[in-house]
């Protein structure tokens, strides 16, 4: 398996996984899955073999960079894409020089993988479309 995380121009890509994800698997509504950070975020995909596999998108504001929407096709779960998608958009983030901190919205079930990754819980569950979700950050 060749994998390779990047940033991208390939928005069609990246919309096309979070639909197959969020809207498909997990029923998001598709009219909650796009917003306005879609215009201003950088967005990260992963191609396994050629292929998108997962993405990402990444966004400074107000002195805190955030990382959302990471979905991988189940095909590709447990083969450390995932994870690749957040460190690289951890290495994105630290290069902005007003990013002092870095943070996300984790579903709960997930919680233990962004541990993994140097997250912390930072805040209460919050209901997010029915699915309980908590604010983790780490240092930039």
């Amino acid at each position: 398996m060749t994998l390779r995380v990047e940033e991208t121009a390939d928005i069609a890509a990246c919309r096309a996984l979070r639909v197959a994800v969020f809207v498909d698997e997990q029923a998001f509504p598709l009219s909650e899955e796009f917003d306005a950070v879609d215009d201003i975020a950088r967005h990260l995909l992963a191609l396994k073999d050629g292929a998108p596999i997962g993405t990402a998108r990444v966004y400074a504001k107000d002195g805190t960079g955030w990382i959302g929407r990471i979905c991988v096709l189940a095909a590709g779960r447990g083969h450390g894409i995932g994870a690749a998608l957040v460190r690289q958009g951890i290495v994105l983030l630290r290069s902005e020089p007003t990013v002092t901190e870095i943070a996300l919205g984790a579903q709960v079930h997930a919680i233990p993988f962004y541990e993994k990754l140097g997250f912390a819980v930072s805040g209460p569950i919050y209901d997010d479309l029915g699915v309980p979700h908590r604010e983790m950050r780490q240092p930039a």
